[in-house]
């Protein structure tokens, strides 16, 4: 039998991050083989993973990388299933790292399948799972593409938003960022009133008309007052459209032409835990 020292160990919690006497076992089992080893501790996390399938996971870090040309960026959130798990430095890093392999590939799909030290992204998870003892899960994964991207990460890590501009001037990035806040904080569902699906635009006119009725107002006036009612609700729910939460004097699309003339929002995407 081969014996297995305090470096051996100190080694495979090193490369798995597994706890001590889990690697200790794990080569005393393996008769010091590493790559054994690191098998069992997979096949570990995969019975872990089983176990826990039906388990909330609704805590864990959002994350926005974009990258050198800002001109991609990609948004994920790393699941958990405790608030602890996903504050942890370690865990937010795996969550950084891996949002910083999805910027070569398209989908969540093909993040799963990539290459990651050697196993798949799919298989990490489920190590991970093994050692950490929670059911681990990549759930949003967001791209975004344009002529200029910035991105936001709110305060512990629950919210992440991509905002892309029409062109790269002088205090995009600035400007990225803010309007990134803007999208974390205020939470739009799309762009612009262009962007709104037709079955909420129907939903808000009937409301708006239920409410007018309520009201006692004549049923000729209801389709033109319910307009109005409609552009409030794109005032406050679509992002260039909301007032600038830096400065309420100003829309936000209004506030991109304050720094630049010709300046436009073309996009965003936003994630959030839970």
């Amino acid at each position: 039998m081969a014996t297995i020292t305090a470096a051996d160990v100190n080694k495979l919690r090193t490369i798995t991050g597994a706890g001590m006497m889990d690697c200790k076992k794990a080569l005393v089992e393996s008769d010091g083989d590493f790559d054994l080893a690191i098998e069992n501790l997979r096949k570990k996390g995969q019975k872990v993973a089983a176990n826990r399938s039906d388990r909330e996971s609704t805590e864990g870090a959002a994350i926005a990388v974009i990258n050198a040309d800002k001109t991609e960026g990609v948004v994920i959130t790393l699941n958990c299933e405790t608030d602890f798990v996903g504050k942890n430095e370690g865990f937010v890093k795996l969550a950084t790292d891996f949002a910083n392999q999805a910027l070569n590939y398209a989908t969540k799909e093909e993040l799963l399948a990539s290459d990651f030290n050697g196993i798949t992204v799919a298989e990490k998870l489920i190590e991970q799972t093994g050692v950490i003892g929670e059911k681990i899960e990549i759930g949003s994964f967001e791209r975004l593409s344009g002529a200029f991207v910035g991105s936001y990460i709110h305060a512990g890590n629950k919210i992440a938003t991509l905002v892309s501009l029409s062109a790269n001037v002088a205090g995009a990035e600035e400007a990225s960022r803010n309007v990134a806040m803007q999208a974390a904080a205020m939470s739009p569902i799309a762009l612009d009133e262009h962007g709104v699906d037709a079955d909420i635009i129907a939903k808000e006119i009937e409301i708006a008309k239920d409410q007018l009725r309520a009201e006692g107002k004549p049923e000729a006036m209801l389709e033109n007052i319910s307009k109005g009612k409609l552009n409030r609700f794109f005032k406050d729910n679509t992002l260039v459209n909301q007032d600038y939460i830096k400065d309420s004097s100003m829309s936000v699309s209004a506030y991109i032409k304050s720094v630049d003339a010709g300046l436009t929002v073309t996009g965003f995407k936003r994630v959030a835990l839970g």
